[in-house]
């Protein structure tokens, strides 16, 4: 069986959305599928990763088709302000600059459903040709960016295909899209074009049980929910941290600031002269200034080690590495299906999670379900400081350790396994 996978996002592309079809990729001939990957030629990645395209199988084969990046002209106006809303880092209302809100109007109105809509068009004439030669029955597309749906729905229409649409991410609910200066007419049209998608796939996969709860509201079509997992790196075994390092790894944009976690910490480095000895927070990956400025606020500036974007092989050293480690999400309705591929990550790394995030947050069922650490809301403050504690104490006994349950459905061949059942059902 022969399944076009479209995707914007593929090696050397960086970040955690570039994983979850890489894995997928490497697994489903083991099921007895050939998978084909269909990926921009010239992509404007924000982020980079070199040591990705390691892990493409041998015998894959990846098409690649030029596209037409609207963001390299944006460059023309601020370099630094475009690259920054090209990796989701979007300062609040009253926070942003006057080209930052002319920029993410011209985004949001008119570029829809997103900035890469402009290859749909040369993406179907070029794909049509192949499927028709290579004789293809199902495709899969993947999204963000959204647009990639729309080569999906166009193929289909016009070949009569099976198609799966997998969504990482929500569409209209996701939680920067009320910052992209939306106008009425513009977001009725991202409506129809999300409805017009959801109803006329044959198959949605998501990623959260929230987004599946949330488009069953908007079509029939069948929706299964694949989270992202964890796969077996080749990673030698590492030495933990002699001190007790609390690690963030991935991106900590606008609006993932949990004040009350840095209260928390800097509270414990006051009242306690050995915890703030000991104690070091590292963030590895971009960070917003916000986050940076109340941190310093918090006095937490001197235990504070920042490290740039790593190479996937090197963030999972220092998960590995660390005595704790943090999960944040946005404090929103939005975010409350977001379940990240790093948690899977972390998991698997058996160091104990402190998760913070919306109330009702699917990351929180499974934490708690596999025993992985603890989920607070931004509201805590009294509760996280005394779970640090906990861990704190531990870490001093060299006792702490993470004793996880039930994880083996969440690796990346198992979640294959699922796929391939899924494809072969619509086949």
């Amino acid at each position: 069986m022969k399944v076009l996978i479209i995707t914007y996002y593929w090696p050397p592309a960086g970040g955690p959305g570039v994983q979850r079809w890489l894995k997928f990729v490497k697994y489903l001939k083991e099921f007895d599928i050939e998978p084909i990957v269909y990926a921009p030629e010239n992509p404007t990645y924000p982020l980079e990763d070199d040591s990705l395209g390691t892990e493409i199988p041998d015998d894959v084969t990846v098409l690649k088709h030029k596209i037409f990046e609207p963001y390299r002209f944006a460059e023309v106006f601020s370099k630094k302000q475009t690259n920054t809303i090209s990796k989701g880092i979007i300062s609040g209302k009253e926070k942003q600059s006057f080209i930052q809100r002319v920029l993410l109007y011209i985004r949001g109105n008119f570029f829809i459903p997103d900035a890469r809509k402009f290859w749909i068009n040369p993406s179907v004439k070029y794909l049509k040709n192949y499927i028709s030669e290579h004789n293809i029955g199902t495709i899969i597309t993947t999204g963000p960016p959204h647009s990639v749906h729309l080569i999906g729905k166009r193929l289909k229409a016009e070949m009569r295909l099976r198609w799966l649409a997998d969504f990482r991410d929500p569409w209209t609910t996701i939680g920067y899209h009320d910052k992209l200066k939306l106008t009425q007419k513009s977001k009725l049209k991202h409506k129809e074009l999300e409805k017009a998608v959801l109803r006329y796939a044959d198959h949605i996969v998501v990623t959260s049980f929230t987004t599946r709860q949330e488009f069953q509201n908007i079509t029939n079509t069948p929706i299964s929910v694949l989270t992202n997992g964890y796969d077996f790196e080749a990673v030698e075994e590492v030495s933990l941290d002699t001190q007790f390092t609390v690690s963030h790894i991935g991106s900590l944009l606008s609006g993932r600031n949990p004040k009350n976690l840095w209260r928390a910490c800097a509270e414990l480095v006051e009242s306690d002269k050995e915890f703030a000895q000991l104690f070091r927070l590292k963030l590895v990956g971009i960070v917003s200034e916000e986050v940076l400025k109340t941190l310093d606020q918090y006095g937490l500036s001197q235990y504070l080690e920042l490290v740039d974007y790593v190479p996937h092989h090197v963030a999972v050293t220092i998960q590995k590495s660390s005595q704790v480690l943090l999960l944040i999400e946005i404090d929103s309705d939005e975010t409350k299906c977001i379940i990240p591929g790093k948690l899977f990550e972390y998991m698997v790394s058996k160091r104990p999670i402190i998760a913070v995030g919306p109330e009702d947050a699917d990351i929180s069922k499974i934490i708690s379900e596999t025993n992985s650490g603890s989920f607070f809301t931004y509201k805590d403050v009294e509760s996280i400081k005394l779970q640090l504690k906990h861990y704190f104490d531990q870490y001093k006994k060299q006792e702490l350790r993470s004793q996880v349950v039930g994880i083996e459905k969440y690796s990346r061949r198992e979640l294959t396994s699922s796929l391939a059942k899924i494809l072969k059902r619509i086949q």
